[in-house]
């Protein structure tokens, strides 16, 4: 990075194959009910699709987190916004971007999770750390549970 340049905010990207059709991972993170079964440990609430109702709660930060959806495209894109800590936005949120993209004749499915917003120092860090923990937790759980019906997360936190 050169002097002239500076780091505004921080952000991560993470991806990972499911062996399942573009259309059936889609309907594994949009539906509240799947959902609750392999991430939302606490359970999910409103299906996420624009202007829904939507909570997420997890038993390892108890308490429901607003989820504001700002795009679905089924089966393709998905994205939220929710409160965070430390963020780099005036509104105090962070974005989060769900893709997928059919691979092999669409027998298997790449998901990108892209989140964004925080600031760049020692809480935004922290933040941004314990986010992308959080969401490459949620793609093995969604791996296990589309693939398998396994959900890696039961009894995990409790």
């Amino acid at each position: 990075m050169s002097a002239s340049t500076s780091l505004t905010d921080l952000s991560f990207t993470i991806s990972g194959r499911v062996a399942r059709p573009c259309a059936q991972v889609y309907e594994a993170v949009a539906d509240p009910e799947q959902l609750s079964h392999y991430f939302t440990t606490g359970g999910a609430r409103g299906r996420l699709e624009p202007d829904a109702d939507v909570t997420w709660d997890f038993a390892d930060h108890p308490g429901a987190f607003a989820v504001s959806v700002v795009e679905a495209r089924p089966p393709h894109r998905i994205v939220i916004e929710w409160d965070g800590d430390a963020t780099a936005t005036e509104n105090g949120r962070t974005r989060t971007v769900f893709e997928f993209e059919p691979i092999d004749d669409d027998v298997r499915t790449l998901v990108t999770i892209t989140e964004t917003s925080w600031q760049p120092t020692a809480a935004g860090a922290r933040a941004a750390f314990g986010n992308c923990e959080g969401w490459t937790s949620m793609l093995s759980a969604l791996k296990a549970w589309v693939e398998h019906g396994i959900n890696l997360r039961e009894g995990f936190y409790r």
